[in-house]
């Protein structure tokens, strides 16, 4: 059975390195190249231009050509993960994959270079060659010593940032491992002894990082195949060993291992034994990172000390010491400012940022993607996971403050905040077009209710909004549900504490809900029994009465159920005083920018007036992310070339709106492809009064809408704000199941805006 599940897992990992075309990189243009003029741009002889820009301003190369944002990682294949010395070729696939890594987690675009060249002395030479092409070098997979020869040489002869990964990258994770780990063991760098087996290079590196966060030279025993590195041993010796030999008569593991407070392992499996640990100082922390096997299994370490503080370099265990969590993310700050170097300084604000980052309420996309461990910073949880979306705005600023602070960036940045900011829009990709609308609800304070209080996404939102945001929750739910989930979900949050409670089954306002809710539909065949039971059972009523009495500006609801389900409380309660739903607005954003979508919820098959109003109201809405409208109304007709019934209606439509008079850009009715090529629309119909490509789509009926907005999701990649109910007054808003924790924030941030700023 073993043999077979390990056959499967081998295969699945090759077929996903050959399927649907070999290796894990591809190269894309980012210009378009459609016709001769793009051509005589990008080559000749427009190019001529870039290149005397550069020859006479060699910096203005971050400016035309991609060096500014690329980077190199280079082996020679002589010490590939564990498998050693497998010559260059063969590590091809490990370089790929950290090209990849650099890709996914910080948007930077890197070569995999694999050189056969053994000596380091010429490996340095070839690498140092490649100065122009590259923004940075990513040494990876070279054996020791060689690699301390290659990166001197490196960073002695090249102006750009060189990054031994397997040494700086270790240590960077390793001290802000240890960092944490000292915090709840309450102890201090300066006072630990460290015990280390591995003289490579991580292990050196590892403890020359310590040694810069504060341990004492002196108490640090390292260890490796021959024993204790002592005074006048000269057995397999190099300098950066011999820099932590010890004046001692001991000579193995297990004589210097009492008292350690540290064990530090970059060697074996089994080299530290049970026995070991036991006799180690109280409360040790026990770093077992040699892969795949640790050099002591975690359960085995626990039995004998069971608070024992322990990571190691697997992820089926707690604390994995994963070098993603640094690489690039120093690089993305480095790139950005133009650093010449990375030096100490940066290295260890990235340790303070990642250390800091564990120690913060775990993010709801890390969460996600960890799903069912526990993400609580303490004695499992050390260290954020790689997956944490707020890696790049933490460690990255952090590391470009530290080098401009140090006078090693050539490009400083200006606003430190703003860069940040920057960060945070590229991996959360609603922020930049929301920020608008965080800006505008931070003016005022306002009560959201969220009627699925007791979901996880809402618990979350629920503290990102009290992190993030002038806003109250309320959450309706049962008290003792929602505090045990949010514990559960290592939340700091608690019911009474940081947000008010309304619990469906026992509230002392339950009276004068069911009486309010009685009053309003006493004549709509609603009975006193009838009321009392849905107070009792109908959160989505319940929160909408609570907006009806104004003990809550705006009510969220929809994280489970059907959306019209969801609408017809939101009607029968809160449509009054001329409010009434107009239509559900979803915001997709794709990568050239967001795109409107209406009316995709609200009526089936909506009539003239309604389709006007659903223009009206999104020209509104979409004002609220400081965009220009410019409306499409679409249908299968195109301008009166079809007498369909979707044309009569949105010709229709197209006249009620001219009477209006409305002052923004609008037209129809035309199909999707004319909306979005002004060429094409420019061709089929010149004096067209919208100009440029229409960033809002508006439908003859729900089925189209929703069609083309879930097309645009699952196959475009779009990520979806919404749907905003308009026409409430931002009294209500119905999400979808589909909606995840930033999403459910972003609609809080929606719902938190004052009518006021947006009309």
């Amino acid at each position: 059975m073993e043999d077979r599940r390990q056959d499967s897992a081998r295969q699945a990992a090759l077929d996903y390195h050959e399927f649907p075309r070999p290796g894990k990189l591809e190269i894309r243009a980012t210009k378009p190249m459609a016709n001769g003029r793009d051509l005589a741009r990008a080559y000749s002889p427009g190019v001529a231009e870039a290149c005397l820009e550069i020859k006479a301003d060699p910096a203005t190369a971050a400016r035309y050509t991609t060096k500014g944002n690329l980077v190199a990682v280079i082996s020679n294949g002589t010490a590939v993960l564990g498998l050693g010395n497998i010559g260059a070729l063969a590590s091809k696939p490990v370089m790929e994959g950290k090209a990849v890594l650099f890709k996914k987690f910080a948007n930077i675009d890197c070569f995999d270079i694999e050189v056969n060249e053994p000596d380091p002395v010429k490996l340095a030479e070839i690498v140092c060659a490649l100065e122009p092409t590259f923004g940075a070098v990513n040494l990876e997979d070279i054996k020791a010593p060689d690699c301390f020869i290659v990166e001197q040489i490196c960073r002695e002869r090249m102006n750009i940032p060189v990054f031994h990964d397997d040494q700086h990258g270790t240590a960077i994770v390793v001290g802000a491992a240890a960092t944490n780990a000292l915090r709840i063991a309450g102890k201090r760098f300066e006072d630990i002894k460290i015990v280390s087996t591995g003289g490579g290079a991580a292990g050196i590196a590892c403890l020359n990082m310590l040694l810069k966060l504060g341990v004492k030279r002196e108490n640090v025993w390292l260890c490796d195949i021959h024993g204790l590195v002592h005074e006048g041993r000269d057995i397999d010796m190099n300098p950066q060993k011999a820099a932590y030999a010890q004046a001692s008569d001991k000579r193995s593991l297990t004589e210097v291992i009492d008292g350690a407070d540290l064990f530090l392992g970059l060697s074996g499996p089994g080299v530290l034994t049970p026995e070991m640990v036991g006799r180690m100082a109280p409360r040790p922390i026990i770093f077992a990172l040699a892969n795949p096997n640790p050099e002591i299994d975690p359960d085995a370490a626990r039995a004998v000390v069971p608070d024992a503080i322990i990571a190691t370099g697997r992820s089926d265990f707690p604390n994995q010491v994963n070098n993603v969590l640094c690489f690039p993310f120093i690089f993305r700050g480095a790139l950005d400012v133009g650093a010449t170097t990375i030096n100490d300084e940066m290295k260890i604000a990235c340790i303070e940022g990642i250390a800091a980052l564990a120690r913060a309420t775990t993010a709801a996309e890390a969460a996600a993607a960890y799903r069912g461990e526990t993400l609580t910073f303490g004695a499992d949880y050390l260290i954020p996971k790689p997956f944490d979306p707020r890696l790049m705005g933490v460690v990255s600023s952090a590391v470009a403050r530290a080098a401009m602070e140090t006078g090693v960036a050539t490009r400083p940045l200006d606003d430190m905040a703003a860069y940040k900011q920057k960060l945070d829009g590229s991996v959360f990709r609603s922020a930049l077009i929301m920020r608008p609308v965080f800006e505008a609800a931070a003016t005022a304070t306002r009560r959201i209710v969220f009627a699925e209080g007791e979901d996880e996404r809402v618990l979350r939102a629920a503290n990102a909004m009290l992190e993030e945001t002038t806003d109250v929750p309320i959450l309706i739910g049962r008290p003792d549900v929602i505090a045990t989930r949010a514990e559960r979900a290592g939340l700091p949050i608690r019911p009474d504490v940081d947000f008010e409670i309304v619990n469906p089954e026992n509230d002392p306002r339950y009276r004068d809900y069911w009486e309010t809710y009685h009053g309003i539909m006493a004549r709509r065949g609603v009975s006193p029994d009838i009321a009392r039971a849905i107070m009792r059972t109908n959160t989505t009523a319940i929160g909408a009465v609570m907006v009806h009495r104004a003990e809550a500006d705006s009510l969220i609801c929809g994280t489970f159920g059907q959306y019209s389900w969801h609408l017809q409380y939101v009607r029968q309660i809160l449509a009054r005083d001329g409010l009434h739903p107009v239509g559900a607005l979803s915001m997709i954003i794709l990568e050239d920018g967001p795109l409107f979508i209406a009316d995709t919820q609200c009526h089936n098959d909506p009539t003239p007036q309604q389709v006007m109003e659903t223009v009206m109201g999104a020209a509104r809405h979409v004002r609220r992310f400081g965009l220009t409208p410019k409306i499409a109304l679409c249908s299968h007709s195109q301008f009166g070339n079809t007498d369909s019934y979707s044309g009569r209606k949105m010709r229709d439509a197209l006249a009620l709106l001219d009477a209006r008079e409305p002052d923004f850009m609008y037209d129809g009715e035309m199909h999707v492809d004319a909306a979005l090529d002004p060429e094409l629309r420019e061709r089929i119909f010149p004096t067209s009064r919208l100009q440029g490509v229409a960033n809002v789509l508006v439908f003859a009926g729900t089925d189209a809408a929703s069609g083309v907005r879930n097309a645009l999701k699952m196959r475009a990649g779009g990520l979806e704000v919404g749907p905003i109910l308009m026409g409430m007054g931002n009294r209500a808003h119905i999400v979808t199941p589909s909606i995840t924790t930033r999403g459910l924030l972003n609609m809080s941030v929606l719902a938190g805006t004052p009518v006021t700023h947006y009309g």
